[in-house]
């Protein structure tokens, strides 16, 4: 009980509080430079901009919650949307707009209570909006897997060999997963990228010599945003998923540490502080910030319940950054590797949104429910677009604007002025993650 106690109250020895931190780094590591990878944007900055984050992070909830920031998945399609349209300048400038959102919902939810989300975005809105994120990118997973570039236009590599190496990634990481044991249950990405990449090297698909060539240290390249309020428009609604996933990470780290974050430092503080840190990646071109449930999952293992390890997993995050040939060298992981992972993450966001229906208990029987689920589900996997040219809107942004819309207008929503139902859903994870 002695030892529970020193793990609460942060007095442990400052040596095992820095280890600790290393070893929050390295469960967060793999999907921190995988999205990154995909979208066309540096690791390195994406190093860096998770540490800055998650410093600022802890100083708006002043340093109460222990959670650790990096790149949020929703974020992934809309990026590589915008980025083939406006470019990343104009791409940044939209996401550091949508961290407004975020800190928007935040003074939303100060001044009208917790339970202004949960009337906003209830389960039936959050829910198929989760699966369209993970369902609208298995396509890129797949074409990956099989040697092709992520829209499927050009074949990188042979296929065979390419699913040879993507299926012994995809591989390793389910069973990591599934049956490993202690911290490396938590690793599974990490693990799957390492066995790909070795494989990947028995192919020929790994190319040493940009990393030979790249200095040792180097400032990470950073990228100035631009503002274009067609990226703006798009790119807005996409902070919808995430906020709410946000919400859900923080009731699920509550409930590891048995401290109630909704109260104190209070939602509003938290919802603050991830757009904050949102915000502020996209000023030096990275990707937005995200609570990550990897490193709840490394708290609920190691009892390690002092926030000040998650400061030193963002200090170690930001040195990290500096040193050029490590940033390079994550370029170098090759895209069948990287697709084998995403079939299991991509299938995993699918599932979240879909387990979100089932544990909040949304009657699908009800027509109400059924016509947004159905109507959400529809416009973003088959693709709809509404509009032309400058004044169009599709994707994740799209599904998010109609299910809200409809949740608003159609007759028959139950009002809620608490989380009930979120709760009940993080308690289940939770309890079935221990």
């Amino acid at each position: 009980m002695n030892n529970m106690h020193d793990t609460l109250d942060g007095s442990e020895p400052l040596w095992r509080t820095v280890l600790a931190g290393s070893q929050m780094l390295f469960v967060a590591f793999g999907a921190l430079v995988l999205m990154p990878l995909l979208t066309g944007m540096d690791p390195s900055v994406a190093l860096f901009t998770a540490g800055l984050g998650t410093l600022l992070f802890q100083f708006v909830t002043k340093g109460q919650v222990p959670v650790f920031l990096a790149s949020s998945f929703a974020f992934i399609a809309p990026i590589i949307y915008s980025t083939q349209t406006w470019g990343m300048p104009a791409t940044l400038g939209a996401l550091f707009c949508a961290g407004l959102v975020y800190m928007l919902l935040a003074l939303g939810v100060k001044f009208r209570g917790v339970g202004f989300l949960h009337r906003l975005l209830p389960p039936v809105v959050v829910g198929p909006v989760i699966m369209v994120i993970g369902l609208g990118l298995a396509p890129v997973a797949v074409n990956m897997a099989m040697g092709k570039a992520g829209d499927g236009s050009i074949e990188l590599f042979p296929y065979l060999d390419s699913m040879i190496v993507s299926m012994s990634a995809l591989l390793t990481t389910l069973l990591v997963a599934s049956i490993g044991k202690g911290i490396f249950r938590l690793l599974p990405i990490l693990a799957g990228v390492v066995v790909g990449y070795i494989m990947a090297n028995f192919f020929g698909m790994v190319n040493y010599q940009i990393v030979a060539d790249a200095a040792f240290i180097a400032v990470p390249a950073f990228v100035l945003p631009e503002f274009n309020w067609q990226a703006i428009l798009f790119m807005i609604p996409v902070a919808i998923a995430p906020a709410v996933e946000h919400v859900g990470d923080v009731l699920a780290i509550g409930h590891v540490t048995g401290k109630d974050y909704i109260k104190k430092p209070g939602l509003h503080r938290t919802l603050f502080g991830d757009g904050l840190a949102t915000s502020v990646a996209a000023l030096f071109g990275g990707p937005p910030n995200t609570t990550y449930s990897e490193v709840t999952g490394a708290v609920m293992l190691t009892r390690s319940f002092n926030p000040m390890i998650m400061v030193w997993a963002a200090v170690f995050a930001i040195l990290l950054a500096f040193v050029a040939k490590f940033g390079i060298l994550l370029q170098t992981i090759p895209s069948p590797v990287m697709g084998g992972i995403l079939i299991l993450l991509f299938g995993s966001i699918a599932a979240v949104g879909l387990n979100t229906l089932i544990k909040a208990k949304v009657d699908l029987a009800e027509q109400r429910n059924l016509v947004i689920v159905a109507t959400t589900l529809v416009f973003g996997i088959g693709g709809m677009v509404i509009g032309k040219g400058e004044f169009s809107m599709q994707g994740v942004s799209l599904c998010g604007v109609v299910a809200i819309v409809l949740n608003l207008i159609l007759p028959g929503a139950k009002p809620a002025y608490d989380l009930h139902e979120e709760q009940a859903v993080v308690d289940d994870l939770v309890d079935h993650g221990k």
